[in-house]
């Protein structure tokens, strides 16, 4: 009965869904609008923010660019007026050096030898070397002569005229002086690695290895810790592709460092190729004479230490404790004097 009663009673008409009012609809979309300006403004600044950052690595790299190119620029211009000073220094140390170019050729021959122990292996070395000795001869008395005339003396005209002709000598020795110094230096250093190479060559010929490619293997091996050595090792290879023959590389290459233990081993080598026996064993001997002689210098040279520290115990220590020990005691002796 009464489920019949509710379905007979009409029920209220619902109300129909119409345009939301202005109110409800700024209430509703209000929040969204807002965070939708708050991002694209946030998006903005962002995109801002990048641009800037490449246009500035663009710039930073704009100027490293520039600044690349403007120091290689510099760099090139210093090494061409270099390059041209060099060219016009060595015209005119050639010049002088025709005039002074010696005539008999065991002069030559030596002046030649003794550039190849420095390391200067160019066709024009002698002229340039011979030009420079007369540019120093040239150069320092005629400094002096310069000099009088801003500095005030009263020197008479005899001694200046000596003081004239010792500066000559003094350019005349000068270039000597330098060349020995570097003739000694060099065969230094050729002799504190030449021991080690000889054993690197008797392990590549004792491996199996031609002597010609041992040679070459130790050059290349030897470029690491002395380069003057492994230069004459590639020289000799150098010598030996272009068809000259193993003896007279060897003796070129005795030459050119101008050392005894390098005579030796290259006598050895020719010897050895000359008569037919092993050249492994041949080495290996050469090589034990070469480490007992390294040893022996380094014997030779802690003996003469003690006699080398005489000097400075001399002249520099014991001054030192003179006055540590007898100051106090003559300090109190001038003050019971006063």
């Amino acid at each position: 009965m009464s489920r019949s009663f509710r379905s007979s009673v009409p029920s209220a008409p619902r109300p129909v869904a119409g345009p939301p009012s202005a109110s409800h609809q700024t209430r509703v979309t209000g929040v969204p609008a807002r965070v939708s300006f708050r991002g694209r403004r946030a998006a903005f600044h962002q995109f801002l923010f990048i641009s800037s950052r490449v246009k500035s690595r663009a710039l930073k790299e704009r100027l490293i660019q520039e600044s690349d190119l403007f120091v290689s620029k510099g760099t090139n211009q210093i090494d061409n007026r270099s390059e041209h000073l060099k060219q016009f220094f060595t015209k005119i140390v050639s010049a002088f050096g025709n005039f002074a170019q010696p005539k008999n050729t065991e002069d030559y021959s030596r002046i030649r030898k003794r550039l190849l122990n420095v390391g200067y292996r160019g066709r024009n070395a002698v002229k340039i070397y011979l030009g420079i000795k007369c540019v120093c001869i040239l150069v320092l008395p005629a400094a002096l002569f310069l000099s009088s005339f801003f500095i005030p003396n009263h020197v008479s005209p005899l001694r200046l005229m000596i003081y004239y002709i010792l500066l000559a000598l003094v350019g005349y020795f000068l270039p000597n002086l330098w060349l020995k110094i570097e003739i000694a230096d060099r065969q230094k250093k050729l002799l504190n690695s030449f021991p080690d190479a000889v054993d690197l060559l008797v392990v590549c010929v004792e491996a199996g290895i031609g002597l010609d490619a041992a040679m070459e293997r130790v050059g290349s091996e030897m470029a690491f810790e002395n380069k003057v050595l492994s230069g004459e090792f590639k020289l000799y290879n150098s010598e030996m592709r272009v068809g000259k023959p193993r003896k007279q590389a060897l003796r070129d290459l005795a030459m050119r460092t101008g050392l005894e233990e390098v005579r030796t081993l290259t006598t050895l080598l020719i010897q050895t190729d000359k008569f037919g026996t092993s050249i492994a064993k041949s080495l290996r001997t050469h090589s034990d004479f070469l480490r007992v002689q390294r040893y022996q210098r380094a014997e030779e040279k802690a003996a003469k230490l003690g006699v080398k520290l005489v000097i400075p115990l001399i002249f520099c220590m014991l001054p030192s404790i003179f006055i540590v020990i007898l100051g106090p005691a003559a300090i109190n002796a001038l003050r019971i004097n006063q």
